[in-house]
């Protein structure tokens, strides 16, 4: 069983040590490392190549949005696989979760949330699914939009098969590999090839930026 190495990134010494705990009661989870700033955690995930890191958003020195960017740009420089990022907040619609997620985080879980959740999200957000609902992620950028008018399509968009077009719409809402594959009468291997291809083609990292592409190109994932 391979073991899924989690580095905390948080400015209390206290809520990282109950993470620590958390983490390190799993069998299948282990610590890589602990970081209280954004500049200290993009050493650490120099140093340790942690598989999830757990960032807080507000910290000292440098926020936890601005430490994401940094280390996924850092990894894309040195040709490393990125470590996956899921944002800690105190509520459900943060502005500044959505900087993070635009930053490329996976996601974002609620700092209140419970223990068996943020295992869960650790685990899921590793596995390359998204950790919050495309429902959830809609509404959490129609929050901070304010109003302002959606991108349209970049050049990329028409690089794509009307199939891939199809299968971006279903996993826009949110629907799994599963889930397309029973709704379009296709293999799951089928379905995960076109959605591998489909996140080659936009630049995207993971399902949750494609969410996000979907939601701030006027392509409105909620259509047919």
């Amino acid at each position: 069983m391979s073991v899924i190495r989690v580095a905390l990134v948080d400015d209390q010494a206290l809520f990282r040590a109950g993470v620590r705990m958390l983490v390190e009661s799993q069998s299948d989870l282990e610590v890589a490392g602990e970081a209280g700033d954004g500049v200290a955690a993009v050493d650490l995930a120099s140093r340790a190549r942690p598989d999830v890191m757990l960032m807080d958003v507000r910290m000292p020195l440098q926020d936890g949005i601005a430490a994401t960017g940094r280390i996924l740009a850092e990894a894309d420089r040195d040709g490393r696989t990125p470590p996956r990022i899921l944002v800690l907040t105190t509520f459900d619609l943060d502005e500044n979760a959505a900087r993070a997620i635009r930053a490329g985080a996976s996601g974002f879980v609620l700092k209140d949330a419970d223990p068996e959740f943020l295992l869960a999200a650790i685990r899921t957000v590793h596995q390359g699914n998204q950790v919050i609902a495309a429902t959830a992620t809609r509404e959490l950028f129609a929050h901070v939009a304010r109003g302002s008018g959606r991108r349209p399509a970049p050049a990329a968009w028409s690089e794509l098969t009307p199939r891939e077009r199809e299968i971006f719409g279903l996993a826009a809402r949110g629907l799994s590999n599963s889930e397309i594959a029973a709704s379009e009468f296709l293999s799951e291997a089928t379905v995960k090839t076109h959605v591998s291809r489909i996140l080659a083609k936009l630049a995207l990292r993971d399902r949750v930026q494609l969410v996000v592409f979907a939601y701030e190109h006027d392509l409105d994932p909620s259509a047919g």
